[in-house]
């Protein structure tokens, strides 16, 4: 049961954030478009019923996540959440009514025997729950850094693939950071109760990194196409997610020639985003 329950609790989130995806980009294309970065935009979204239910279906996702991260290593838990994309675009399809040609199934097939290899020959291990303080003074200011650059690049780029893509960048690391500090606030939330969780950093600091993944990933929808922004998105926010297990959790990924069946995994999972996100830029 040590590795079921997370892999339940993340296959849930990542369903539900497939989810929120497409609801959150078929309203995401209904608001006026803007070349800054444009904190109004959320007030327009509140005006729409489909974003009012891509936001509850990332409430879901949330909880799902953090049910997930309680459980199981971050190593182990925020790699699956590259199924996301597979998942969006069958939603998309069942939405619109519309059959996924057959190379768009052998890209799904890809991205699932990838992971799935991957994870197998990494075997993710260690579930360390508290983070020394000294750790999160060097990895906050460093994501945060690593977010600002990301995010001003991307901003003074018109629209296209190269603004999409910083900004897809961006929100990776928001929401890498985020799963981070979600892990060590559930802890609290297990050893000291709500008076403990409501009063712990750890707490408002995802809190305010998950604020900022969400505003990053309406501007990256805008910014410009699928295949520029979903895959620096997808594949970001689960390598950086591993660093930061490894860091901070003190995480474990096997080593010597586990290494090639990992690779592997990982080219497939590559190729498969990539074609997936190609894909995607005609869904709806």
């Amino acid at each position: 049961m040590g590795v079921v329950l997370p892999v339940f609790f993340a296959l849930f989130a990542a369903f539900s954030n497939a989810l929120a995806t497409v609801l959150q980009r078929r309203a995401a294309l209904t608001v006026p478009q803007s070349e800054g970065f444009r904190p109004g935009l959320v007030l327009d979204l509140l005006r729409r019923p489909v974003w009012v239910a891509g936001i509850l279906a990332v409430i879901a996702a949330g909880a799902g996540q953090a049910a997930a991260l309680a459980t199981g290593a971050l190593a182990l838990v925020q790699p699956l959440f590259v199924l996301e994309l597979p998942l969006a675009l069958l939603i998309a399809s069942l939405l619109t009514r519309q059959r996924l040609p057959g190379a768009l199934w052998l890209a799904v097939a890809g991205v699932v025997a990838g992971l799935g290899v991957a994870l197998v020959a990494a075997s993710p291990s260690g579930n360390r729950t508290d983070v020394p303080t000294e750790r999160w003074v060097v990895a906050l200011p460093a994501c945060a850094v690593i977010v600002a650059l990301l995010a001003v690049a991307g901003l003074r780029r018109p629209p296209g693939r190269s603004r999409a893509g910083f900004l897809g960048a961006a929100t990776a690391v928001c929401y890498a950071l985020t799963a981070a500090l979600m892990k060590s606030s559930v802890h609290v939330l297990d050893e000291h109760g709500i008076g403990g969780f409501l009063t712990a950093w750890e707490t408002y600091a995802f809190g305010a990194s998950g604020i900022c993944a969400l505003l990053l990933l309406e501007h990256a929808m805008q910014g410009g196409p699928l295949v520029a922004s979903q895959p620096a998105l997808t594949l970001g926010d689960a390598s950086i997610s591993i660093a930061l297990g490894v860091v901070l959790y003190e995480e474990h990924l096997r080593a010597g020639w586990w290494l090639l069946p990992q690779l592997l995994g990982v080219a497939l999972v590559c190729a498969g985003v990539f074609a997936l996100s190609r894909a995607g830029e005609g869904a709806p």
